[in-house]
């Protein structure tokens, strides 16, 4: 099945499955779906991978973005796609997924319910080359240099989940320990 006859998961607002429809109507109609996406973050925690998209991706191509991930497939949970997608884009298998949050996209050209979830994982990486270029560790601090600069190529609704993360990581101290520890 090609990627554009894919059946993947029809979502509500409020974020329930409700049904399924191939992706190109999804796309086509602006339809309410899902994802699964991953942080990557090495085992000490202090820099994340970020990846470099393909420019044949259907959406946001050549651009970076820090989040592996993909559309919720028809039948799949949340965190079984971002498993699949860690997967199949950067070759990590066998890692514990921790679940962070849900992250709301509507654009007016995708609305989307990003469940995000997190791994450690030091590598190595496999890319798969139909969809990732290349890829990189960045420092927290790097991260969030690239996602504040408003010029960077960087995936938007990533961007925003991103800058959602690091919110939370704010506000629960652990950043900005961080970046105080290596002042």
């Amino acid at each position: 099945m090609s990627g554009s006859d894919e059946l993947v998961a029809l979502y509500d607002l409020g974020g329930t499955a409700v049904g399924a429809a191939v992706r190109s109507r999804v796309r086509a109609e602006n339809l309410w779906h899902a994802a699964g996406v991953v942080l990557v973050r090495s085992s000490d925690g202090n820099s994340v991978y970020v990846h470099l998209r393909t420019p044949t991706k259907d959406v946001y191509p050549s651009t970076w973005d820090c989040w592996a991930g993909g559309i919720v497939a028809a039948g799949e949970t949340p965190e079984d796609c971002a498993r699949r997608e860690l997967a199949e884009e950067l070759g990590v298998h066998g890692v514990e997924l921790q679940p962070l949050f849900v992250h709301i996209t509507d654009d007016g050209t995708i609305r989307c319910h990003n469940f995000a979830f997190e791994a450690r994982w030091d590598g190595p990486f496999v890319h798969q080359p139909s969809e990732v270029v290349e890829g990189r560790w960045l420092t927290l601090e790097e991260l969030r240099s690239w996602l504040e600069d408003p010029e960077s190529r960087f995936v938007p609704d990533g961007r925003l989940g991103a800058l959602e993360w690091f919110r939370r990581e704010d506000a629960l101290g652990r950043t900005e320990a961080l970046r105080d520890d290596r002042q």
